[in-house]
């Protein structure tokens, strides 16, 4: 019975993806409860106003640095589930593995806007994105070991996407190392690499990313 149990299990794809963006959805708005208006008992002027808005942008920065991370990890997310024939129950688990840490980007989102200018909270936040970029890798070459992916899809393309997993985290991880001379530069930078990967500029060198 167990082995007959694990050769049913999780094979729907469909209620697999079902479940994937009802967690990213909820992991999206949850991102947004982190932005407070500024109480209405401190403002007395314009410029109170714009002061208290001045002190709000790091956390809309931090939203919007998130919210790219959750779309780009999103759509990689459906490029993989729609090259595969079926799934299996090993996959459905690792998958489950990749939503939990898509759940935990909330939390370090609102630690980083905390303490925008501490090197540990910048690292805590790098570690999530390495653990979410992990876990999407493990179970596409999971998929592909186990003979999930549909015969039609070309060797290149799947080539293509082991790398572009593989350099998306080499680049979050030089963004993260910039911590160690500004967080400043380590949030330019890591924006920098959303902003390209979500674009897909069609330009020299990014073509190929």
């Amino acid at each position: 019975m167990p082995r007959f149990y694990n050769e049913i299990a999780g094979k729907n794809l469909e209620r697999l993806t079902a479940l994937s963006d009802g967690v990213f959805a909820v992991a999206m708005t949850l991102l947004v409860l982190d932005l407070h208006a500024p109480a209405a008992e401190l403002i007395h002027s314009e410029t109170d106003l714009l002061y208290a808005l001045g002190r709000v942008a790091p956390r809309l920065l931090t939203y919007a640095m998130s919210f790219l991370t959750l779309g780009i990890f999103w759509v990689g997310q459906q490029v993989q589930l729609n090259m595969l024939t079926r799934s299996n129950r090993d996959y459905t688990w690792l998958q489950l593995g990749f939503l939990l840490t898509i759940t935990l980007v909330p939390f370090t989102t609102a630690l980083l806007a905390e303490f925008l200018t501490y090197r540990a909270a910048l690292i805590v936040y790098w570690f999530n994105i390495l653990i979410i970029g992990v876990a999407i890798y493990a179970s596409w070459k999971y998929a592909q070991s186990a003979g999930l992916v549909k015969p039609e899809i070309p060797h290149e393309i799947q080539i293509a996407l082991d790398r572009r997993v593989i350099v998306a985290q080499s680049l979050y991880a030089v963004g993260a190392a910039l911590c160690f001379f500004s967080t400043h530069w380590s949030i330019g930078f890591i924006v920098t690499v959303q902003l390209i990967y979500a674009i897909g500029p069609k330009v020299r060198p990014f073509t190929w990313l």
